[in-house]
């Protein structure tokens, strides 16, 4: 775990440069936002990925992986596209890249064949050969990439003709339950907040990657939303990663101070659980994905 948090705390340079800061100045406060979200790649998982592990098979299936394809797994965070691919394609090599050391040493440390290969990249530099993958997956990255146009024409650039390019990205709206119910009760105790609202990520609407993908060439793009549900068996298990500082709503959590924190703590669980004072519970979201061809010419 030592290793892990000394991992992660040497690319926090990298990740800040993909979310957009741009000089060193600028990153010395991203470099601690960013350890704080990202701090523990298994705390990560309690948070997103486990609802990524859930989406991942539904998503391959949609972007069309066969058996026997060379596939790329851009943003691979934590692997769980790249680990279903390696789970369900017995013939295909997968290669996942993402920016985070951290994220990379645990999607590695998580496979289980040679098959599966990850490493330290850039979604719009990607340092492979034209053509060198059958498919391209981007799994809930797309929002975060500081310059979309440069990442889809790389995916394209590294994808041969006729394969398939594709990502999902959360409907952080109205469709993903476990934040939007999250952001609503935080900006109801202070509307002033409201800007930090996940529901304005880039491309978490309906069409809005469609988009993207004719604007790079793609052709024959398809568009569609996948709903999964996840379980959760109390409300701390769906609680705790936000006081860990996972992801951007856990870095607002531990930003609070003591008794506003408690606060919105009692108003997410009046939310989620009524008037009972625990117990399971099943929240449901939904992805807007796409895909599309490479031309031949």
């Amino acid at each position: 775990m030592k290793n892990l948090l000394r991992s992660i705390a040497l690319s926090s340079l990298t990740i800040a440069a993909l979310l957009g800061q741009q000089t060193l100045a600028q990153t010395t406060k991203a470099t601690e936002a960013e350890a704080k979200m990202f701090a523990v790649s298994a705390g990560y998982e309690r948070f997103m990925g486990r609802w990524s592990r859930l989406l991942a098979p539904n998503y391959i299936a949609f972007a069309g992986v066969k058996n026997g394809d060379r596939v790329l797994d851009v943003g691979t965070g934590t692997g769980s596209a790249a680990a279903a691919v390696e789970a369900g394609m017995p013939a295909s090599e997968i290669v996942g890249v993402d920016p985070s050391e951290g994220f990379i040493a645990y999607a590695q440390k998580n496979v289980t064949s040679t098959r599966a290969h990850f490493e330290v990249g850039d979604a719009q530099a990607l340092k492979f050969k034209d053509g060198a993958f059958d498919n391209t997956l981007a799994l809930l990255v797309m929002n975060f990439v500081p310059d979309p146009n440069k990442a889809i024409a790389e995916m394209r650039r590294v994808t041969r003709p006729q394969g398939i390019v594709s990502a999902c990205v959360w409907d952080y709206d109205a469709g993903m339950q476990m934040l939007r119910f999250f952001w609503d009760e935080a900006v109801a105790l202070d509307p002033a907040i409201e800007p930090k609202d996940e529901r304005h990520m880039k491309f978490s609407r309906q069409g809005e990657l469609g988009d993207l993908w004719r604007k790079a060439g793609l052709i024959n793009v398809k568009e569609q939303p996948l709903i999964i549900d996840q379980a959760y068996s109390s409300f701390n298990d769906y609680w705790e990663p936000f006081t860990k500082g996972a992801g951007p709503g856990g870095a607002f959590v531990v930003s609070l101070p003591e008794d506003r924190r408690q606060q919105l703590e009692a108003r997410v669980r009046k939310r989620l659980l009524g008037d009972r004072q625990d117990g399971p519970f099943t929240l449901t979201a939904r992805a807007w994905c796409v895909r599309g061809e490479v031309p031949n010419s």
